[in-house]
């Protein structure tokens, strides 16, 4: 109970300041703990992060994973998850851009929190995910026989990131200078990625 609080309050204030410009003096501060309380909690301003982390992680990889089952076809399998991804941004928009950062972990030394590394395997997980609805769709001959399914499934994971990123930065002039809604915009980005990979080859 206390735990989740205090990492409910700490992620209040990592959106409004920034992790950096956030101490252990203001979540305990806006907690109403004592600093002392928080360090019986959590080992530092890092662990509460890597636990917020893995918590949205788990929400978005639940979130591709019921669309991949929701449906049959590999274009709207590829809308669903589209749509997720976007669902997930404004839901976390915060640790949406966090996913994105490089973040270098060294698993052979001890030196991190287990959170981190079930981060990590879940991304995989994602990646995973990806891969095979990329195969899938090879398989079922709506994707393109020659793409290369690991470089193509995470550059598909960068592009779809990439461009809801910069919808949701860049809202008001797509509204001013394209007369597009950011919904609108993205179905269009959604599209153009989709048709890079799509089998245009009429059927034999």
């Amino acid at each position: 109970m206390h735990r989740d609080n205090i990492a409910s309050v700490a992620s209040e204030l990592f959106t409004e300041r920034g992790i950096s410009s956030t101490s252990m003096d203001d979540i305990a501060k806006a907690a109403g703990y004592s600093k002392a309380t928080l360090y019986v909690y959590f080992e530092n301003k890092e662990e509460i992060v890597s636990i917020l982390v893995l918590d949205s992680m788990k929400k978005l990889c639940s979130y591709i994973s019921s669309a991949l089952q929701l449906q049959t076809s590999t274009r709207a399998k590829y809308d669903l998850i589209c749509k997720e991804l976007t669902r997930y941004q404004d839901e976390y928009p915060f640790y949406f851009k966090m996913m994105l950062d490089k973040i270098n972990v060294n698993f052979e030394n001890q030196d991190f929190f287990p959170e981190e590394k079930e981060s990590y395997e879940i991304g995989e997980e994602i990646n995973k995910m990806i891969k095979g609805l990329l195969l899938s769709g090879i398989e079922s001959g709506d994707l393109r026989r020659d793409i290369e399914l690991m470089p193509t499934s995470f550059s598909c994971w960068g592009m779809l990131s990439g461009l809801i990123l910069l919808a949701a930065n860049k809202k008001d002039y797509i509204q001013k200078t394209m007369d597009m809604s950011r919904n609108e915009f993205l179905q269009h980005g959604f599209n153009m990625i989709y048709q890079s990979i799509a089998n245009t080859e009429e059927p034999e």
